[in-house]
């Protein structure tokens, strides 16, 4: 028998049947605090017991010692196994300030951690896996957000026009801008570099047109605080300590330049992180700032950068780029595209870029957040239909369900725009290989969720998990409840509830021996009635799925360390004749309810003796370039521990 969200009631029943005995047991006794210490002993022993991880799963919290805490916003599994956690400032400006910026590596194998120099605030960059084992991470904070009424000065986006076609034009820190209404100034915090004007001429006829102005976005602000500073409408402004032709042809246009919130600043830095050395390697920076990019890998092991707030915190306007690991170089697309930020975009099977709608935040509410299949190359765009809670697609999640070749993905949650309390408890199944693809609903949540928290498993399942029903967790309301999506039956079934809230912030990733880890959490308050401020979750927290308590689990070892598209490799193991499925994960790289890395694939195979032959796919859309963890799983669903295999 099922329930309405797709449960077994029948496990939920047996999971609370004696533990309701035993309340009314003690409430008889009158005695409230036998009451509470009774039932929470009993919980305890309950999610204890062999039978019960066996059907449900464990948690378990992993606290490192003190000098290690930290607030960490990104992790991305490593091929050594261990595990990349990325704080830079950790959403505190009191670090932000004082440049104190975190990175740890955890071997969650060995319980141990230690301390990584951090060269800039990563807080809130991109990330993704690179063909060679490294992880690319770009962007970052530049300035922190200013409430208002926190803002003194006026201050806001200037836009510079140079309409000299025969040179560009650098502007240093510190340059002025006045008003030729208003009569205010304005001065510039950092320089920038406007491109030279662009001749137009009739196609027709080849007659000149006209001078189409190059254009420079810098942040202003005012050099007093004040009211008195602000504008309330658009101006020209000069630019002082220009004369002659360059002051003739470059200008300053602003809208209001007020007091109002400051949004965050991005940077345009970039590293590869080297996990042997264990080290961040600085590479060219992008041509945009960013805070809150998304980076997704493209076939042929380029990576694409997409969206982010700039270095004036403005929405990058669609000016997405290319980064090449065999150059180091990133280039301009050759048209603009705009997302939200954080968008959710996903490598299809034909090179084409899948977006969900999924994003996490900035970002205006009617433009770019219809999901659709992109083509890069061309920038040609197809919308998909049929999704549901269209206008609650921000922090949800998107997950392709495995096996990869599917193509099928599941939306997941979400929230309405900005700090809406509104959150959606649908989750949206699109497959991309059907003739005219559309959204359907899948099964339904038990509540309304934002952030949820989803990892693919080596067995097929999803596991999903934490969330909040408002934003930011506000009226306590972090969602203590996990479960396993089936995709050949289309079910959810509930498993044991994990021990800590999360909420933003947050994420989860396989490790290579089958378990899921938790981290972070960054609720706005603590309470219900929105009163004590929240303090980061610093905890980690382990699920060690049901499939781990039903007997030993198949040996896997040898084989090659690397296998190409299309080729073979031989492995041993002394349950092959168990095996039925062979799956290649690819590892995470997760933040914000963002992980457009994982993906798991199903391999051909064949098991003789002790041996299982696997077969990589061909198609480098589906197996893009690098590390993959190389799982098989009995007749039980039960994984071996995972082989590292590189893919070139």
């Amino acid at each position: 028998m099922r329930d309405g969200v797709g449960g077994f009631v029948h496990r939920r029943a047996r999971r609370f049947a004696i533990t309701t005995a035993v309340v009314a047991a003690l409430a008889g006794t009158n005695a409230p605090w036998l009451y509470r210490f009774g039932t929470e002993k009993y919980h305890d022993y309950a999610i204890n017991r062999p039978e019960y991880k066996a059907a449900n799963g464990h948690w378990q919290i992993v606290e490192f010692p003190e000098k290690y805490r930290q607030d960490t916003i990104h992790a991305v599994l490593l091929h050594t196994g261990k595990v990349l956690l990325v704080a830079g400032s950790g959403n505190n400006q009191d670090n932000f300030d004082a440049k104190r910026f975190d990175t740890r590596i955890w071997d969650p194998a060995r319980g141990t951690i230690k301390k990584v120099p951090t060269p800039d605030d990563l807080f809130c960059t991109g990330h993704t896996q690179l063909g060679d084992g490294s992880v690319l991470i770009a962007g970052g904070t530049k300035r922190y957000e200013k409430l208002q009424g926190d803002v003194t000065r006026a201050g806001g986006l200037m836009i510079v026009h140079n309409e000299n076609p025969d040179k560009p034009i650098t502007l240093p820190a510190g340059t002025g801008f006045t008003g030729r209404e208003n009569g205010r100034t304005f001065v510039s915090r950092d320089p920038v570099l406007v491109p030279r004007a662009t001749k137009v001429f009739d196609r027709r006829t080849g007659k000149f047109l006209r001078n189409d102005p190059g254009l420079g976005r810098i942040y202003v602000e005012a050099r007093k605080s004040g009211a008195k500073y602000e504008t309330g409408t658009q101006d020209n402004y000069r630019i002082r300590g220009l004369g002659g032709v360059d002051g003739r042809n470059t200008y300053g246009i602003a809208q209001k330049l007020a007091l109002d919130k400051k949004d965050f600043q991005g940077i345009r830095d970039a590293y590869e992180f080297d996990p042997v050395a264990e080290k961040y390697i600085e590479v060219d920076p992008m041509n945009e700032a960013r805070w809150y990019p998304t980076l997704t890998t493209l076939g042929d092991g380029r990576i694409l950068g997409v969206s982010g707030l700039d270095d004036i915190g403005q929405l990058v306007p669609g000016k997405n780029e290319v980064f090449d690991p065999a150059t180091g170089k990133w280039t301009y697309t050759k048209k603009q595209r705009q997302f939200p930020t954080y968008p959710a975009l996903f490598l299809t099977q034909d090179g084409k870029i899948f977006y969900s709608g999924s994003n996490a935040g900035y970002g205006p509410a009617d433009v770019g957040r219809d999901p659709g299949i992109w083509d890069v190359a061309g920038n040609g765009f197809t919308e998909l239909p049929g999704l549901s809670d269209p206008d609650l697609m921000e922090t949800s999640a998107t997950v392709l369900l495995p096996p990869a070749q599917d193509e099928r993905y599941m939306v997941i949650g979400g929230g309405g725009v900005g700090e809406s309390p509104r959150a959606s408890a649908r989750t949206r199944l699109v497959d991309l290989l059907d003739e005219s693809p559309r959204f359907v609903d899948g099964p339904a949540l038990a509540k309304g969720t934002r952030y949820p928290q989803v990892s693919v498993l080596p067995d097929d399942s999803v596991l999903v998990s934490g969330g909040s029903r408002d934003y930011r967790g506000r009226g306590n309301s972090d969602i203590l409840q996990a479960r396993l999506y089936h995709p050949e039956s289309n079910t959810f079934e509930r498993v044991a509830d994990p021990l800590v809230g999360r909420n933003y912030h947050s994420g989860s990733l396989l490790l290579p021996d089958g378990r899921v880890m938790f981290f972070g959490s960054d609720p706005l308050y603590e309470d219900a009635a929105n009163t004590k401020p929240g303090k980061f979750e610093q905890r980690i927290e382990i699920y060690t799925p049901p499939y781990a308590y039903r007997g030993e689990r198949p040996r896997l070892s040898g084989g090659p360390k690397s296998i190409a598209r299309g080729a073979s490799g031989t492995f041993v193991s002394p349950d092959a004749a168990a095996v039925r499925k062979v799956r290649l994960v690819r590892p995470s790289a997760s933040t914000h309810v963002t992980d457009v890395d994982q993906r798991s694939l199903a391999l051909d195979f064949t098991a003789a003796g002790d041996r299982v032959r696997v077969t990589v796919p061909g198609n480098r859309n589906l197996v893009p370039g690098g590390w993959y963890m190389l799982f098989v799983v009995d007749g039980r669903g039960v994984p071996s521990e995972a082989r590292w295999v590189k893919v070139p």
